[in-house]
């Protein structure tokens, strides 16, 4: 599929062949930063294809534990804090419950296909609450060292692009040491 839309170059796919989205490279604020974000969603959920469960919980280095289902489970719980507690102001449960507020934490009984819709269940709830919210709107950190602090929803936006990021190069890291795929 093509677009002449002013974001894109005449004839430029809305994706690149791997599927992700390209993000805006022009327009306004909002919607480039929105697409910044689904890009690196997108990228995770990349890294995750065609593998099993048992691919999924494969540590890269020998002294981490890190695994790519634990970065599925840690960043659907970075959506529902930053964009459901901090921005919409709820007060919800950990997504993976009391004990596991970081999401790293694996279960037995959830594989890579229930992480997966758990998170995309989050990014779409934290969609609903954040529509029409302005970039200027604010929220407050609900716990931690900055307990209170304002922030403001362009700052994170920014901030979950900037998490989406640092985990998708630990995704990268990950997958090559489980069956040598590279890029993306």
């Amino acid at each position: 599929m093509t677009t002449d839309t002013p974001h894109a170059l005449p004839g430029t796919p809305h994706t690149l062949p791997d599927g992700r989205p390209i993000p805006l490279m022009s327009g306004d604020e909002r919607p480039m930063l929105e697409s910044w974000l689904d890009f690196h969603r997108a990228t995770l959920e990349l890294k995750c294809a065609g593998l099993d469960d048992t691919q999924v919980r494969t540590a890269a280095a020998g002294a981490s534990e890190l695994t790519l289902l634990g970065l599925v489970q840690h960043l659907a719980e970075c959506e529902r804090n930053w964009f459901q507690r901090a921005v919409g102001g709820l007060e919800v449960p950990p997504v993976f419950g009391a004990g596991n507020e970081s999401g790293y934490r694996l279960e037995d009984e959830r594989g890579i296909h229930e992480a997966l819709a758990v998170w995309r269940r989050e990014v779409a709830r934290g969609r609903e609450v954040c529509a029409g919210l302005p970039l200027e709107g604010t929220g407050r950190i609900g716990d931690g060292p900055l307990v209170g602090v304002e922030v403001s929803l362009r700052w994170v936006l920014l901030h979950m692009i900037e998490e989406y990021a640092r985990h998708n190069g630990h995704a990268d890291i990950l997958r090559e040491s489980i069956d040598g795929a590279t890029g993306a």
